[in-house]
């Protein structure tokens, strides 16, 4: 195949239209495009009188292509070829491969463990999605937390409740298999072309039940509402765990565990560092969430009313003068700022959006950066009491009724509270307190959000808005701690592999879901000769990685 660099479209146009477009790049016939595959899809809003769509597509062209690439002299056009990822097929083992926690790393390593035939069993502290979806639900209402089964644990992890945002920073190959797993068990195909793939938490809900099942129907298993309790480890090496179901209390053998437990399982880092894994405090970032009018930041990056363009999104971030930063991260359009608590007495914000996108507000995380140094009180487990030491506080200030803290931009800057909205309601459920957020955030925090509100408004017009809310906090960005690993991505403890976003690997969906390939390929790898992996059909064809 053909890869077609470089192709126009105008917001509206059909994308049947990038046959005759990449014809007119390749100097040949439309007629003689036999097939077109989009690659990637990306808008491009720099110029506000010019907004249009780039997309690569990949086509089949009958004679001879390396001829029409050589005539076509252009660097938009060249040899399209993608790398294979090979699954070897490998017989059950005694005992089967364990993974706790079912968040996205916990998901594709199970996933890509069913797919070689291991039948990896699947620990998950949370209920399964449609439980998880109804607990959430009525503790937005108002009704109680439940500590196991909420907004960061349970079936698909935290980033089920999230948008499914799927963009990430990694270059890595994986990401390409990942996305087409994704729409495989229904998500929306184009989350495998564009460049900011999204899949929405209405969506997403049905998706991870559907890899659940494929990795069930391989041979798997899932155990809901069961909780690690705690490693059997002998000389060394992993020999099992503790696991509490209800009121019971049973072992599990294993030899090889992925620990993909999330950035929210406190106790089990507790428990792991009493029990001599080794790990290491990390630098993480806290801050609040900000919410506009979604036509308010279409009007800012389009130029105009959105009309026939999706809802638009920024992403920013500003390096002060005294080396402080400051970003946004997790960004919704048309979304909900999200009741993120798992633990009673704490208020945790988190941001949402579904498939569509059509709410009346945007979000996003506007968060500092926090080094270990800053860090108050000493152990490795300093950035975690931090964390719940800010959520306690937001939790009194809201009177105990986990109603979020929050006040106008325009105040915050002032240093005088709140006292109710102006044009951007709150979307935060079951309620917000009007405040001054001073009152929560540590100065670092405060300080740092201060200085960078007012750059940030430089580089997209109205963010630091008067009129824009902040509601926090928001602590739960991201790990405060590293689960140690070696190159081969194993504990110093024998048949340990920690994993994803909990264990300091990865931030967000897309990377915590890649690294959970790459632990479950070491796990392969050391299980056989063969491990998961890419490679060319010649290696293939010679039976490499094979058991």
């Amino acid at each position: 195949m053909i890869l077609v660099r470089g192709l126009r479209l105008g917001p509206g146009e059909s994308t049947e239209a990038l046959a005759g477009k990449a014809a007119k790049k390749l100097r040949l016939a439309p007629s003689r495009i036999e097939s077109l595959r989009l690659v990637k899809k990306s808008l491009d809003a720099r110029k506000k009188e010019d907004i249009h769509y780039v997309c690569a597509a990949a086509v089949s062209v009958a004679g001879d292509e390396q001829k029409l690439i050589d005539r076509a002299r252009s660097a938009d056009v060249c040899q399209f070829s993608e790398p294979e990822y090979f699954i070897p097929e490998m017989d059950a083992q005694t005992p089967p491969p364990v993974v706790v926690g079912f968040g996205p790393a916990g998901m594709f390593a199970a996933l890509v463990l069913a797919m070689a035939g291991a039948k990896p069993i699947v620990i998950e502290r949370g209920g399964d999605a449609l439980s998880r979806r109804a607990a959430v639900e009525a503790f937005r209402a108002g009704g109680a937390l439940d500590p196991e089964c909420n907004v960061q644990f349970g079936e698909g992890g935290a980033g089920t409740f999230s948008d499914g945002k799927l963009n990430t920073g990694i270059k890595d190959p994986r990401m390409g298999w990942m996305l087409r797993q994704f729409a495989a068990h229904g998500a929306p195909e184009n989350i495998v072309y564009d460049a900011k793939p999204h899949i929405g938490t209405d969506i997403l809900i049905d998706v991870v039940q559907n890899i659940r099942r494929d990795i069930i129907a391989r041979g798997g298993r899932v155990l809901f509402r069961t909780k690690m309790e705690e490693l059997a480890i002998k000389d060394g090496a992993i020999e099992g765990l503790w696991l509490r179901q209800g009121e019971e209390r049973r072992f599990l053998a294993c030899k090889n565990l992925i620990l993909a437990i999330g950035h929210s399982a406190r106790d089990s880092f507790e428990t792991l560092l009493a029990q001599g894994v080794p790990m290491e405090r990390k630098a993480f970032s806290m801050g609040v969430r900000i919410e506009h009018r979604q036509e308010d930041i279409d009007f800012a990056q389009y130029g105009r009313p959105r009309g026939e363009l999706p809802p638009a999104d920024y992403s920013l971030n500003v390096h002060l003068p005294d080396g402080d930063s400051a970003y946004t991260f997790c960004m919704c359009p048309g979304g909900e700022v999200f009741a993120a608590a798992s633990e009673a007495g704490g208020l945790v914000t988190n941001g949402m959006s579904e498939s569509k996108r059509d709410g009346e507000n945007a979000n996003s995380a506007l968060l500092v950066t926090l080094h270990t140094e800053e860090f108050p009180g000493e152990g490795v487990l300093a950035g975690m009491y931090w964390q719940r030491e800010i959520e306690r506080a937001a939790y009194a200030l809201g009177g105990g009724s986990y109603l979020a803290p929050a006040q106008l931009a325009g105040d915050f800057l002032a240093g005088r509270a709140s006292t109710g909205p102006g044009r951007v309601r709150p979307s935060y459920r079951p309620g917000v307190i009007w405040c001054d957020l001073h009152e929560i955030l540590p100065e670092k925090i405060s300080s740092v959000l201060k200085k960078a509100l007012p750059e940030l408004g430089k580089k997209l017009r109205g963010f630091d808005s008067s009129e824009a809310v902040l509601t926090g906090p928001e602590t739960r960005s991201s790990s405060p701690v590293r689960i140690l690993r070696g190159k081969e991505l194993c504990s110093d403890i024998g048949g340990l592999y920690p994993c994803g976003e909990g264990a300091g690997y990865a931030g967000g969906i897309s990377s915590a879901a890649v690294d959970g390939m790459r632990c479950a390929e070491a796990v392969l790898g050391a299980l056989c000769q063969g491990r998961a992996g890419f490679c060319t059909a010649a290696s293939i064809d010679a039976g490499h990685g094979t058991c």
